[in-house]
């Protein structure tokens, strides 16, 4: 095994692009369009290397089609995805294109109404070699599979149809007798390569077991070695090669490679243990994009790669072998992004021709509604920031799809909709028809339904996330959620302190709950920001694409009413009852009633000066004005005005006159309240009067002593 190196580089979007190549030639095996047999290798030659002492084997690869046959803002399309791969087979005659799987199904509208055969022309037409089949090929059963998808490769490529499914890990059930062909063999310039296929033994749980009740999956690593070892033991008669190449539709979820060489599970055991025999290592099912060099048996490293998804990117991968003894010197993989100028004549006439027929099937209808199903905002769908009848339809639509019987999963409890994946209204119209193009326009993505678990505290953050960090484009992105499902919150709080409470079907949920929620494959990687969805666990890829979901249910239902407003309820923030007054310390009479207490407070604290009569009528405690003149400890208005003398008891002069005043405002208690207040004022004016009486004694006594010493 060779040392290889890996690399990535990007194509430029602004390169000159050569013009449409002659599609790859070669003698074609004559071959049925499906069997599972080993087959007849194929071959290109190139004569620009037959006097070197090593050639170059160039081999392109993508994975995750999903029939993404026209070009949008985000995706490339198949004619530019194949007019790059035209250039760079213009520059190296020398090459393979190669599929990890999921070239079909959770495709868009145009090709999923069609049942994905557009896709199945272009691939075709545009010179795919060979496929691994992937999780998503057995979403209309493998019968579909074998009986239509491999015969529509064959008669568009004029290859054997069965190389475009290979699953060398796919048994007859209860057996291990192969149900598809595990492997294909290509010789290029004189070099056979071999290509083994192997797919996620998770499929099972994926699809819809009726579907696939005849066959099994088996361990990927089992089934590559296994194969691999056939390829190089010296035996024609179950196939040779000189390089080897595995396409597993399997793939980590990370795109570091620190991260990848460590990757636990089956993924992980395979791309470590594979043979030495395997040169390169093709990856699909994740949908990340990244370009290792992973340690292999024996010594050395090999290139282990994924091309992110939907047309986007390319891989190329060089491998350098040796002319004379057929060994591999070495291989280097790299990135491309896909160049949106590109174009392929003959592709790019089916995606016309594939798009005008999706026109006429988009009029069929499947359904009605009884009123408008709409988006937020005013008009529908200015502001993601609210709750919507749309948002939470869809989730309710998700949500019924898990609990079908013809569903493989687990079925969910739960269902979110995130508001950016709402592109268009139901309308009533004039008699509530909906067709199916109206229906493909509101969720146009073709993103399949996911399902995991997650905590009660995981669902909290999720909806604390509605509130976008500040400097976010949109300030909020209000998910839509399903019935069952309710949550109060308080639309003003501060960032991750909103949510008060949450509850499943009117019982409040805990944070150490467990819920299987169900949402779509963008949301379930943490897109938009909802982060905790890609950390939620026994995560599967239920295969149902949501266009699918919304279809039947319409069809399942004679019309569809738009799912009610409420489910998210806005409440006030919840004050702390600590903070507020308690009416058993402001009511005390022992503590108020006395005068004497605002009077002079050091003759009333002990309880007994405050409950004894003559405490408050001993005409030495009210002749010194000093404890009789405060007018403001007792008629001071801001006294009996200010809202916080109410919450501080002790602070209060007159506490039981301010408690009267509060609840007099409510009904209650006015008539104790007057009869304190006018006990009160009484009292006071006693004070006063008898203090009055007192300065004018005075006053007349000192006028007749100063009388006295000036007559005298």
């Amino acid at each position: 095994m060779s040392h290889h190196s890996s690399s990535r580089k990007s194509w430029g979007r602004a390169a000159a692009v050569a013009a449409t190549a002659t599609l790859l030639g070669g003698t074609v095996a004559s071959a049925p369009a499906f069997a599972a047999t080993a087959p007849a290798s194929e071959s290109v030659s190139a004569s620009a290397s037959a006097s070197s002492a090593t050639t170059t084997l160039q081999i392109l690869s993508f994975n995750d089609f999903h029939g993404r046959i026209s070009q949008t803002s985000s995706e490339a399309g198949a004619s530019a995805m194949i007019g790059t791969a035209d250039a760079l087979r213009a520059e190296n005659p020398n090459t393979l294109l190669l599929s990890a799987g999921d070239s079909i199904s959770g495709s868009t509208f145009t090709s999923n109404i069609q049942e994905d055969s557009p896709t199945i022309e272009a691939l075709g037409v545009g010179g795919l070699d060979a496929s691994a089949v992937g999780n998503h090929e057995f979403d209309r059963g493998f019968a579909d599979l074998t009986d239509r998808v491999v015969t529509e490769y064959a008669a568009a490529s004029g290859k054997s149809g069965a190389d475009f499914a290979l699953g060398a890990n796919v048994y007859k059930k209860g057996t291990s007798t192969p149900a598809l062909r595990e492997y294909t063999i290509r010789e290029v310039d004189g070099v056979k390569v071999g290509i083994i296929g192997v797919v996620t033994p998770t499929t099972a749980t994926m699809v819809s077991p009726t579907g696939i009740s005849g066959i099994e999956f088996g361990s990927m690593l089992t089934a590559a070695n296994r194969v691999s070892a056939q390829l190089s033991d010296g035996d024609a008669a179950n196939g040779e090669a000189d390089v080897v190449v595995l396409l597993a539709h399997d793939g980590s979820e990370s795109a570091d490679c620190s991260f990848i060489e460590k990757q636990a599970g089956a993924y992980g055991d395979l791309i470590r243990n594979a043979s030495a025999n395997v040169d390169l290592i093709v990856s699909g099912h994740t949908h990340k994009t990244y370009s290792c060099e992973i340690a292999a048996p024996g010594g050395g490293t090999r290139p282990v790669i994924q091309q992110g998804e939907y047309s986007q990117k390319l891989g190329q991968t060089l491998i350098e072998v040796d002319t004379t003894t057929k060994k591999v010197v070495s291989a280097t993989s790299t990135i491309l992004d896909t160049n949106r100028a590109a174009s392929n004549a003959a592709v790019a006439s089916i995606v016309a021709a594939a798009e005008q027929e999706a026109n006429v099937l988009g009029a069929e209808v499947v359904g009605k509604v009884s009123a408008d199903i709409l988006r937020g905002g005013t008009p529908a769908g200015n502001d993601r920031g609210v709750e919507s009848t749309a948002g939470n339809s869809v989730a309710d639509w998700y949500l019924w799809a898990t609990q079908q019987s013809t569903f493989g999963g687990e079925p969910a409890q739960i269902s979110f909709m995130n508001p950016g994946g709402l592109r268009a209204d139901v309308l009533y119209g004039t008699d509530g028809t909906v067709t199916y193009k109206a229906v493909a326009d509101v969720q146009p993505f073709a993103n399949s339904l996911y399902t995991m678990d997650l905590t009660g505290a995981q669902i909290r953050e999720i909806l604390e996330l509605q509130w976008q960090p500040e400097g976010s484009s949109r300030p909020k992105l209000h998910l839509g959620i399903s019935e069952g499902f309710t949550y109060e919150y308080v639309e003003d709080a501060e960032r991750l302190n909103h949510i008060e409470k949450m509850f499943y079907k009117g019982v409040e949920i805990k944070d150490s709950d467990v819920f299987r929620i169900v949402t779509n494959s963008f949301v379930a990687g943490g897109g938009d920001g909802f982060t905790p969805f890609a950390a939620g666990t026994n995560r599967s890829d239920t295969g149902v694409v949501d266009l699918k979901a919304t279809v039947d249910y319409f069809e399942a239902h004679p019309v569809v009413t738009p799912a009610p407003l409420g489910r998210a309820i806005p409440v006030e923030a919840t004050t702390d009852p600590t903070e507020t007054a308690a009416p058993t310390e402001t009511a005390a009479p022992t503590e108020t009633a006395a005068p004497t207490e605002t009077a002079a407070p050091t003759e009333t604290a002990a309880p007994s000066g405050s409950a004894d009569p003559s405490a408050s009528a001993d005409p030495s405690g009210t002749a010194d004005p000093s404890e009789t003149a405060a007018p403001t400890e007792t008629s001071a208005p801001t006294e009996t005005t200010v809202p916080t003398e109410t919450t501080a008891p002790s602070g209060s002069a007159v506490p039981t006159s301010q408690e009267a005043s509060t609840t007099s405002g409510g009904g209650v208690g006015n008539s104790s309240g007057d009869d304190d207040l006018a006990n009160t004022g009484a009292t006071t004016g006693i004070f006063v009067g008898g203090g009055l009486l007192l300065v004018a004694a005075g006053t007349v006594l000192l006028w007749v002593r100063q009388r006295a010493n000036a007559e005298a």
